[in-house]
C-alpha cells in the first residue's frame, strides 16, 4: 500500500525584505504529529527569493529573559528564521533600514512549540525576544556566520521604536550588553 502524498501548500509571492510569519502544515494522527520545519524550495518560494542558511543557533532562557535587539552590519548582515522548540516567546523584528518607509517600525508575534510558527527576519532588521514561559528553547537559522566585529545592539525599550513588550509588570532579565545598548537614533544601522 502506498502512502498518500503530502499536499503542496499554496505559496504567495512575498517580497524577501519584509518579516514573514510562517506556519507549517502539521499532520497529526494517533501516533503524534509530523511537520517539515524547513524545506528550502518551499521557503524560497514563500519569501520570493533564494535564501541560503549557513549557521544554526539555539538558546535556552528562563521566563523574563529579554534578548535583543540584535543585528549585524554589512557585509555580514544576517537573515534569521526563528522558531521555538520548547516554550513560548514574544518575537520582534525592527526595520533598521534608513531608506525604508518603515524605518523604526516593529512587528511582534508569539512563537511557541505549540503553535509551531516561525518568523523570517530578513537582513536589515534587528531581532529580539522575550521569554513568556518558564523556559524556552529558541532555534534559528542564519544567512551569515556570526561576526562579532559587525554585531550591534539597539536598546530594547527605545521610546522611538515603542515596542509593546508583554512584560505584565515584571522587570526583564538582560545581558550587560543589552542593558547598555544605544537608542536607534545613536546606533549604526543600514542605509
Amino acid at each position: 500500500m502506498r502512502a498518500a502524498a503530502l499536499p503542496e501548500p499554496t505559496l504567495p509571492n512575498i517580497r524577501p525584505m519584509e518579516p514573514l510569519l510562517v506556519t507549517p502544515d502539521v499532520y497529526e494522527d494517533h501516533r503524534g504529529h509530523f511537520f517539515e520545519s524547513y524545506r528550502k524550495d518551499r521557503f524560497d518560494a514563500l519569501v520570493g527569493a533564494p535564501v541560503d542558511f549557513v549557521q544554526d543557533n539555539q538558546s535556552r532562557s528562563v521566563k523574563g529573559v529579554l534578548r535583543g535587539l540584535h543585528y549585524q552590519l554589512p557585509p555580514f548582515e544576517q537573515g534569521k528564521l526563528v522558531r521555538v522548540v520548547h516554550g513560548e516567546i514574544f518575537d520582534v523584528a525592527v526595520d533598521i533600514r534608513r531608506s525604508s518607509p518603515n524605518f523604526g517600525r516593529w512587528e511582534g508575534h508569539v512563537l511557541s512549540a505549540e503553535n509551531r510558527s516561525q518568523l523570517w527576519i530578513p537582513p536589515g532588521f534587528a531581532h529580539g525576544f522575550l521569554v513568556l514561559s518558564d523556559t524556552a528553547d529558541v532555534a534559528y537559522k542564519c544567512t551569515s556566520y556570526y561576526a562579532p566585529d559587525t554585531a550591534r545592539t539597539i536598546r530594547w525599550d527605545d521610546p522611538e521604536i515603542g515596542i509593546e513588550w508583554p512584560l505584565d509588570g515584571i522587570e526583564p532579565i538582560l545581558s550587560a550588553a543589552d542593558a547598555e545598548a544605544p537608542s536607534l537614533g545613536d546606533a549604526e544601522v543600514f542605509v
